[in-house]
C-alpha cells in the first residue's frame, strides 16, 4: 500500500497474519470465534459459536485448566493473558499449537469474566533439534506462580507419604504436566521405591533394591544430587544404555530425575515421566525443581510425622491398660482420645486395680477393685512420662492396701520428688480421681486431687454432680491431706469420670461444658438403637458428642487437631432398680432417685454442696417452691447437727411415686444420743427455729431414735402449679 491510501481493515489484517479472533463470557458460557479461529481450533472456517464444553474439548485438558488459571491473576494485576495451547483432535492427538493473548475483565454484577482475545500459531521446531518445545513468555510466568502456590499449600497440608505422593500425581504443571512418577528413597547403598504414580502394581520390581553403583539415572541423581533431564528416547539411551530396556517398556517420550535434598542432604530422587516430547527449557526446569524442593520437604515432615505416630500409639498402647474381667453386678467402660498436637500424647490417664484380696480373676468374682483417672500437667513427652511413672507409683500403693487417702498422699509426695530436685526447672502436677468400688455393696470410697467430681446419672435419666471432699492437685504440697468422701452407688446407677478435656473442648469453660455433658447423659437411651449399646454406647456418645467418633481406648491418626486429651471412666451397678412394681400401692413405695451425702464436722462449706445436690436433684420437681423449702429445711437440719453435736451428718434424699405425684423423703442422721426439742425462741434468738422451720414446711416429719444416735426426717408431696394445699408453702 502506498502513503496516505486507507488503512485495510482489522479482519483483512488479521487474515493475513493467519491470526483468529475470540470472544469468551463465562456468564452465558459461550465462546464465539471468527473463521480464522475456527480453522486453528480444527474446526471448519467459518463464524461459529461454541459451548465451553465444545470449546474445552478442542484443547489438551491442562492447557484448559492454564487458561482458567490465569484469566483472574491477569484481571487482579490488569495485564494480558497470554498462554500457549494445544489443540487436540477427537482422539486426543496434539494437532498443533496456538498462542492466546487476550484482555479479561471483571463484571462485579454478574459475577463473570469477559475477554477478547487473538489465536494465533506457534511452529514447533522439528524433532531433533535443540528443542523439542518451549515456554513462552509473560502470563505463562505468572500461571507458573499461580501453579507453585497452590502445589506448596497443597504439599504442605498432605498429613503421609502416601497423601504426599498422590497430592504430586494430581499437580498440572503450566504447559507440560507428567503422566508418570516415581519417588525414590535410600536405604543404605540402594535405592528404593517409596511410591510411584501411572504405572501398574509390580512395574516397580526391577527398580526395588537397585545398586547405587547402577549406571541409572536416579542412582546417578542421587550419587552426585544433580539433577538429568533426558528430552527424547535416543538420549536415554544413549547416555544409559545398560538401563534403557527398563524404562522403553513403558512407552515414555521424555524424562526428568531430580534430587530430593533437605538440609544439604540428597535424601532421594523424583522421577517425573512424560508422553509428549518436553524440551526443559530453562523455565520448564525452574518449575520442576521448585517442585522437587517441596516435595522434599513434604516426604520428609510426613514421614517424619509417620515416624511420631507409631511413636505415640505405641507409647499409648504400653500406657493405657485394658480393664478387668466382668464384673458381677457392675460394668466399666473407658476412653481415652489424645491431643492432636506433637506426638499425640498427653499426661491424661485411666486406670483399673484389682486391690489386696483378690488378683483381676478374683476381682471377677466380685472382689474390690479401684477405679483412677488423671492428668499430668502439659501435652508432651514429659508429660506422658510422668504420668507412666504416676501410675505405677498409684498401684503400687494400691497394691500395698493402702486407703485412698493414703495412696494419694503418697503419690502426691512421689510427684512432688520427681519434679522438684536442685536440676529440675519444668515443674508438673497432675489432678487424680482414686475411687475404691465393693462390687457386692456397691459402696465407694472417693479421694479427690484437684480432679474434677464424679458425675452420676441416676436410672430414671437425672444427672447430678456428687460432692466429694478433695485436696491440692498431686505434687503441689508434698505433705498435703486428701480426705475420703463415702457414698453407694445405687442399682441402675452410672458413675462417670473424666478429665477436663472432655468438658472444656471446643471452646467451653467448665460451666458451658458441663452442660453439653449433661445433656449427652440425660439424652442417651432415648433410642432404642442407643438403650441396645448400653455402657458402651454411653461412653462412645460422650466423645462423639466433643468431637466426632472414636476407637475404643484409644485412636490411631487423628486428621483434626485436638485441643486437650481425653480421658472417660464409667461405672455402672446393675441390678433390678426401682420403679418396676405396679399397681397404687406399690406406686406409692417405689423410689425413683436416690442419693447418700455425709457432710463432717470439719467440713462446713460441704452445707452448701448438700444444698446444690438437692436442687439438681429436684430439677423436674413441682412446685418450685417446694424446691426451696426442701433445701432450706436441709440446711437447717445439717446446721443442727454440726452445730448441737459432735458428731458428723448422713444426709439421705430419696424420690419415690410417678411424675406430678411424687413424693420426697430426707433423713439426715448423726450419732448424737439427745433427741431435739422444738422450742419458742424469742424475737431476737439466734437458734431454736429448726423444727419449727420443719413444721410449718413440710407435710410430715419426725424424730426417729436409732441404736446409736438419731434420725429426723421430713417428706413433701409433689403437686402440680395451682394444685397447692393450704398451710404448705
Amino acid at each position: 500500500m502506498r502513503t496516505g491510501e486507507p488503512l485495510p481493515s482489522l479482519g483483512d489484517v488479521l487474515v493475513s497474519l493467519a491470526t483468529g479472533l475470540w470472544q469468551w463470557d463465562t456468564a452465558t458460557e459461550l465462546v464465539t470465534v471468527d473463521a480464522e479461529a475456527a480453522r486453528l481450533l480444527g474446526l471448519p472456517a467459518r463464524p461459529t459459536t461454541l459451548t465451553e464444553n465444545q470449546a474445552r474439548a478442542r484443547m489438551h485438558p491442562s492447557d484448559w485448566h492454564e487458561i482458567t488459571g490465569v484469566i483472574p491473576l491477569a484481571v487482579a494485576r490488569g495485564t494480558l493473558a497470554e498462554v500457549r495451547i494445544r489443540v487436540v483432535d477427537a482422539e486426543g492427538r496434539t494437532v498443533r499449537v496456538v498462542r492466546s493473548r487476550s484482555k479479561p475483565a471483571y463484571d462485579r454484577e454478574r459475577r463473570a469474566y469477559e475477554l477478547v482475545g487473538t489465536l494465533q500459531e506457534v511452529i514447533e521446531p522439528a524433532p531433533g533439534t535443540s528443542s523439542a518445545r518451549s515456554a513462552i513468555t509473560g502470563d505463562w510466568r505468572r500461571s507458573r506462580e499461580a501453579f507453585l502456590l497452590d502445589a506448596g499449600r497443597a504439599l504442605a497440608e498432605a498429613r503421609s507419604t502416601a497423601e504426599v505422593l498422590r497430592v504430586a500425581a494430581t499437580l498440572s504443571m503450566p504447559g507440560f504436566s507428567p503422566d508418570g512418577l516415581a519417588v525414590f528413597g535410600v536405604e543404605g547403598d540402594r535405592l528404593t521405591i517409596i511410591g510411584h504414580h501411572g504405572y501398574l502394581p509390580g512395574d516397580d520390581g526391577p527398580f526395588t533394591q537397585m545398586p547405587l553403583t547402577t549406571d541409572y539415572p536416579a542412582a546417578e541423581v542421587v550419587r552426585t544430587g544433580q539433577a538429568v533431564y533426558l528430552s527424547t528416547p535416543a538420549e536415554y539411551r544413549d547416555r544409559y544404555p545398560t538401563t534403557w530396556p527398563l524404562a522403553e517398556r513403558f512407552g515414555r517420550c521424555s524424562w526428568a530425575f531430580l534430587p530430593l535434598t533437605l538440609g544439604g542432604r540428597t535424601r532421594g530422587a523424583w522421577m517425573a515421566a512424560f508422553s509428549d516430547r518436553v524440551a526443559f527449557t530453562p523455565d520448564e526446569r525452574a518449575v520442576l525443581t521448585t517442585v522437587a524442593r517441596m516435595l522434599a520437604q513434604a516426604l520428609t515432615r510426613a514421614g517424619d510425622a509417620e515416624t511420631q505416630r507409631e511413636l505415640s500409639e505405641g507409647l499409648q498402647r504400653s500406657m493405657m491398660p485394658s480393664l478387668l474381667p466382668e464384673i458381677p453386678g457392675m460394668g466399666v467402660a473407658a476412653r481415652y482420645i489424645p491431643t492432636g498436637g506433637g506426638l499425640q500424647v498427653g499426661g491424661d490417664w485411666y486406670d483399673m486395680i484389682p486391690l489386696p484380696g483378690g488378683d483381676s480373676s478374683t476381682t471377677a468374682q466380685g472382689g474390690r477393685f479401684a477405679l483412677v483417672i488423671g492428668d499430668v500437667q502439659g501435652h508432651d513427652v514429659r508429660a506422658a512420662g510422668l504420668m507412666g511413672q504416676l501410675r505405677i507409683a498409684l498401684r503400687a500403693y494400691a497394691a500395698e492396701g493402702h486407703r485412698p487417702d493414703a495412696v494419694l498422699s503418697r503419690a502426691s509426695r512421689f510427684l512432688h520428688g520427681i519434679t522438684h530436685d536442685e536440676h529440675m526447672t519444668d515443674l508438673r502436677f497432675a489432678t487424680c480421681l482414686y475411687a475404691e468400688a465393693d462390687p457386692a455393696t456397691g459402696r465407694l470410697e472417693v479421694a479427690r486431687a484437684g480432679h474434677p467430681e464424679p458425675v452420676i446419672r441416676l436410672p430414671d435419666g437425672t444427672v447430678v454432680l456428687r460432692p466429694t471432699a478433695g485436696g491440692l492437685p498431686l505434687g503441689v504440697d508434698p505433705d498435703g491431706d486428701y480426705p475420703t468422701t463415702r457414698f453407694t452407688l445405687e442399682p441402675g446407677e452410672t458413675m462417670m469420670l473424666c478429665t477436663d478435656g472432655l468438658i472444656e473442648t471446643g471452646g467451653h469453660d467448665m460451666e458451658s461444658g458441663w452442660r453439653r455433658i449433661r445433656t449427652i447423659l440425660e439424652e442417651f437411651g432415648a433410642k432404642e438403637a442407643e438403650r441396645e449399646t448400653g455402657l458402651e454406647g454411653l461412653a462412645d456418645a460422650l466423645v462423639q458428642g466433643v468431637h466426632g467418633p472414636s476407637s475404643h481406648h484409644t485412636t490411631g491418626p487423628l486428621t483434626d487437631r485436638r485441643e486437650d486429651d481425653i480421658a472417660v471412666l464409667l461405672l455402672f451397678r446393675s441390678g433390678e432398680s426401682w420403679g418396676l412394681s405396679s399397681g397404687p400401692a406399690a406406686t406409692a413405695r417405689t423410689r425413683v432417685r436416690s442419693t447418700l451425702l455425709s457432710v463432717a464436722q470439719d467440713e462446713p462449706e460441704r452445707i452448701a454442696e448438700a444444698r446444690q445436690h438437692l436442687r439438681e436433684l429436684l430439677h423436674d420437681w413441682t412446685p418450685a417452691e417446694q424446691v426451696d423449702s426442701a433445701v432450706l429445711l436441709v440446711s437447717e437440719m445439717i446446721t443442727n447437727v454440726l452445730v448441737h453435736t459432735d458428731n458428723d451428718a448422713l444426709l439421705l434424699a430419696e424420690i419415690f411415686g410417678e411424675h406430678g405425684r411424687r413424693r420426697l423423703r430426707v433423713q439426715v442422721t448423726d450419732g448424737g444420743d439427745d433427741l431435739p426439742h422444738k422450742r419458742r425462741p424469742g424475737e431476737l434468738a439466734s437458734s431454736g427455729r429448726g423444727l419449727m422451720l420443719i413444721e410449718m414446711l413440710a407435710d410430715a416429719w419426725g424424730v426417729e431414735p436409732r441404736g446409736e444416735g438419731k434420725s429426723i426426717w421430713f417428706e413433701l408431696h409433689e403437686r402440680p402449679e395451682g394444685d397447692e394445699e393450704d398451710g404448705v408453702v
